[in-house]
């Protein structure tokens, strides 16, 4: 076969092939009469939520230290323990201190000995001063002896006067003492459970700088649950809103509770501003942990069996909406052609969206041409907002 002939005959399938290429793109590349892609409008359950990640944390805690130095002879719990307030957790060497406090009381026993020596001398300074006050009545002593008297009693006065503010003294050194004594036994100040031990038994403890801390009591009922929120999600969030979360170990178990409180103070992680969202949830089970992770939910607005269409099938509608009315248009397949309608939606996520008015269950709505991809979400009207993807 001839050179030419051979190239003519490979050449024009390939031109006829792209003609037919460039002409089906030309045309959108579909048939005359090709049905487009639409989904029934269903019933179900909607939420709209702001999603966060925490972690769990005791609302009530406290960490227990001691007020005094000393080697920590014995304690007597372990983690994981139940403990009530006023019960014995740990004891301090109490030798030092119960010397202290016998020094203290033998030297208040001393002063007291002497206050009764004092007492009787200004008895006795009184019968003297009495004695010579008749004498000097009846010029039987002298001015000089009357006057020794005199001064005699109130030297003892002042002596016992003296002692007795040692005595005071004494008192308040030992009332201190035996404080720091009792101070050597360390009690629970609140009920709960020990989560935490820093200190061992035997350690040398030294309380003149920084108490040191020995243990940690939480009440794990209920638990915190600590959320970080994005800047962009924060204003969404309203105090009271209902929150509800699921752990690693129960996934498919949702616990609720109401957002207790937003922090104003913000924490900066790789430039990203992040809020921290609180709130409380009943831990009866005492499943939950301290630093368990949680996946957290904001429900900003939640509808249940209602008319659901999706979002892929809304328009912007034409026109501001009435009184704040979140309207939209959408495709419906109906008799065998392609309407337009104006519906009313209310809750809507990612997904779907709530039909308030304007379509029924079983309606189909245009999703997207045949053969063309799938239509993008509707850009934002005038008075709505579109949901976040």
């Amino acid at each position: 076969m001839p050179r030419r002939a051979t190239f003519a005959l490979i050449t024009l399938p390939v031109l006829a092939a792209a003609a037919i290429g460039g002409w089906l793109l030309w045309s959108g590349g579909s048939t005359p009469g090709s049905a487009p892609l639409t989904l029934k409008v269903t019933v179900g359950d909607i939420e709209d939520t702001v999603s966060a990640v925490g972690t769990l944390q005791p609302r009530e805690y406290v960490d227990v230290g001691t007020q005094v130095s000393g080697q920590l002879q014995r304690i007597t719990v372990d983690f994981g323990a139940k403990v009530e307030k006023g019960q014995q957790l740990a004891q301090i060497d109490p030798t030092v201190y119960q010397a202290k406090v016998s020094a203290d009381e033998a030297q208040l026993q001393s002063l007291k000995a002497q206050l009764a020596d004092k007492q009787a001398q200004k008895m006795l300074a009184e019968q003297q001063l009495k004695r010579q006050k008749d004498l000097l009545a009846s010029k039987a002593t002298s001015q000089d002896a009357h006057d020794i008297a005199d001064a005699n009693l109130k030297i003892a006065a002042a002596q016992i006067a003296m002692i007795e503010a040692q005595i005071q003294q004494t008192e308040s050194t030992l009332n201190g003492d035996r404080a720091n004594l009792n101070y050597t036994k360390i009690y629970a100040p609140m009920s709960g459970t020990v989560v935490n031990i820093t200190a061992k038994q035997g350690q040398t403890l030294n309380a003149n700088q920084q108490a040191p801390i020995i243990l940690r009591i939480a009440d794990l009922d209920p638990m915190t649950v600590w959320t970080q929120v994005s800047e962009a999600d924060v204003p969404r969030l309203k105090i009271g809103m209902q929150a509800y979360f699921t752990t690693l170990g129960q996934p498919d178990r949702k616990r609720f509770g109401k957002l207790r409180q937003i922090l104003p103070t913000p924490e900066v992680v790789n430039n990203v501003v992040l809020y921290s969202s609180l709130f409380e949830v009943e831990n009866p089970e005492g499943d939950l942990l301290p630093q368990m992770s949680a996946q957290v939910f904001f429900i900003v607005g939640a509808a249940r069996q209602v008319p659901l269409v999706p979002v892929t099938a809304l328009r912007p509608a034409r026109g501001p909406a009435p009184d704040g009315k979140k309207m939209y248009r959408v495709r419906v397949a109906e008799n065998g052609g392609i309407v337009e309608r104006t519906i009313e939606v209310g809750v809507m996520n990612r997904v779907s969206a709530e039909v308030r008015s304007g379509l029924k269950p079983g309606d189909e709505v245009v999703i997207s041409d045949a053969g063309a991809p799938a239509a993008k979400p509707a850009s934002k009207p005038a008075g709505t907002r579109m949901p976040r993807l």
